[in-house]
C-alpha cells in the first residue's frame, strides 16, 4: 500500500511538473519579474548613489547673491567648495526638478549686519519633491554652521574669552552596529524580493493544478482514475512547492552577479550577499513554500474557473506579500510574534542572516510549526473535496 502511494505521488509529481513547464509564456512571465526586478531596482539604487556621490566629491555650492557676503565667500573657498551662481529662475526649475542643487540665498545686507553683529539672514532654497535638491540640504547645513563656529570662536578670542565655552562637553559616538548590520540599509530589500518570488511561483501552479484542470474539464477524469486520492493531492502540493522554490533559486542567484555592475563603491562594499546568505534564504522559504502552496490550493479547488480562483488568492497574496512592512513600520524592533506570522517570518531570519546573526531552533521553529500546520489541515481540506467531487 505505501509503495503503490509513494509511486502515484511520483507519477503525479512529474506530471504536474511537466504541465507547469510546459506553458512558457507564463513561466516567462514568472522568470522575467523574478530574475530582473530586484537587481535592476539595486541597479537603480546605485546610480542614485553613485550620482550624489560623484556629486559630493565636486564639491560644489550654489549661491545666489554672493557679492554681498565676501566673508563667507572666502570661507566656503577656504573649505575648497566652487561657488556657482544660481540661475535667476532657480525658483521655477527647482519646481520643475530640471534644477537638482539648493540654493543658498544672501539678501544685500549681509556684510553689514554681520559686521553689525545683526545676525543676518540667509535662505535655503530646495524643494521637498525634489529628491536630488534635497540631498544636498545637509552640505549647505554643515558649510553656514562651520561658518557661525568659527565666526563666534574669532569674537570670543578677540574678547578674550576662552573658545572652549563653546563646547562645554565633548561627544563622542560609538557605532554598535558591524558591517554587516550596516549593510542591511541595502541589503533589505532582497528578503522582500525573494517572498514575492515564492508566491507567484506557486500562485500559478497551485491554481493551475486545480482550478485551472477543473476550468479544462480535466480534473473529473482525472479522479476517476484509481489513484488515492492523497496521493493525487501530494502529488500536486510537492509540484506546487518545487516551483515556487526555483523561482526563488533564480530570484535569490539574480542579485550574485548584480552586485558586479554596482556603480557605487562604498555601496558595493557595504552589498554582502553571497552563497551562504542565498543558501540559508532557501532553507528559511520553504516553511513559506509549503504553507502557502497548500492554503492557495486549498482556496482553488472549490472554484469552477482560474479567473475565479486568481481573484480569491489576490488577497493571500496581499497579505502574505506585504507582511514584511510590519517590521519596517513597527518603531519598536522585531516583537515575538513576528514570528509566527507567515512571510513577516521569514522576513524577520532573514534580516537576522545579513546582520550575521546566528539562527536558533526557537526562532527558527514558529514558522516551521505554522507551515506544518497549514499544510496538513488545507492538504486533508483539498482531499476531502476531491472525494466529495467524485461523490457527485
Amino acid at each position: 500500500m505505501n509503495a503503490d502511494l509513494f509511486r502515484n505521488m511520483g507519477v503525479v509529481l512529474v506530471k504536474e511538473l511537466i504541465d507547469g513547464l510546459r506553458d512558457r509564456r507564463t513561466l516567462l512571465r514568472l522568470m522575467i519579474p523574478a530574475v530582473l526586478m530586484g537587481p535592476l531596482l539595486l541597479l537603480a539604487i546605485s546610480g542614485l548613489i553613485s550620482s550624489l556621490e560623484e556629486r559630493a566629491d565636486k564639491r560644489e555650492v550654489m549661491v545666489a547673491g554672493i557679492d554681498h557676503a565676501p566673508t563667507l565667500r572666502n570661507y566656503l573657498e577656504r573649505q575648497t567648495y566652487t561657488i556657482k551662481t544660481a540661475p535667476p529662475d532657480y525658483e521655477v526649475r527647482l519646481r520643475a526638478s530640471t534644477l537638482l542643487e539648493p540654493v543658498l540665498v544672501i539678501g544685500p545686507q549681509f556684510e553689514q549686519d554681520l559686521l553689525a553683529a545683526d545676525r543676518p539672514v540667509v535662505e535655503l532654497v530646495s524643494d521637498s519633491s525634489n529628491q536630488r535638491a534635497s540631498a544636498g540640504l545637509g552640505t549647505l547645513q554643515r558649510l553656514l554652521a562651520g561658518f557661525n563656529q568659527e565666526r563666534a570662536t574669532l569674537n570670543l578670542a578677540l574678547r578674550g574669552v576662552s573658545v572652549e565655552l563653546l563646547q562645554p562637553v565633548e561627544i563622542n559616538e560609538r557605532d554598535l552596529a558591524s558591517t554587516q548590520a550596516r549593510a542591511t540599509r541595502i541589503t533589505a530589500m532582497i528578503p522582500m524580493f525573494i517572498i514575492m518570488a515564492v508566491l507567484y511561483g506557486a500562485l500559478t501552479a497551485a491554481l493551475d493544478s486545480t482550478a485551472g484542470e477543473r476550468e479544462r474539464g480535466s480534473l473529473e477524469p482525472l479522479l476517476m482514475n484509481p489513484v488515492q486520492h492523497l496521493a493525487l493531492v501530494i502529488g500536486k502540493w510537492c509540484a506546487v512547492v518545487i516551483l515556487g522554490m526555483t523561482v526563488a533559486l533564480i530570484s535569490s542567484l539574480s542579485f550574485i552577479p548584480a552586485q558586479w555592475f554596482i556603480q557605487s563603491d562604498s555601496l558595493q562594499a557595504m552589498f554582502q550577499f553571497g552563497p551562504s546568505e542565498m543558501f540559508a534564504f532557501l532553507l528559511l522559504q520553504v516553511p513559506l513554500a509549503a504553507g502557502l502552496g497548500a492554503v492557495l490550493m486549498a482556496l482553488a479547488i472549490r472554484s469552477k474557473t482560474f479567473k475565479e480562483a486568481q481573484a480569491g488568492s489576490g488577497l493571500v497574496i496581499t497579505l502574505v506579500g506585504l507582511a514584511p512592512m510590519i517590521s519596517m513600520l513597527n518603531p519598536g524592533g522585531d516583537a515575538s510574534w513576528h514570528l509566527w506570522v507567515p512571510g513577516l517570518a521569514q522576513n524577520t531570519l532573514m534580516m537576522l542572516v545579513l546582520k550575521g546573526e546566528s539562527l536558533s531552533l526557537v526562532k527558527v521553529l514558529p514558522g516551521v510549526l505554522v507551515g506544518l500546520l497549514l499544510v496538513v489541515s488545507c492538504l486533508v481540506y483539498v482531499a476531502r473535496s476531491m472525494r466529495l467531487a467524485v461523490a457527485r
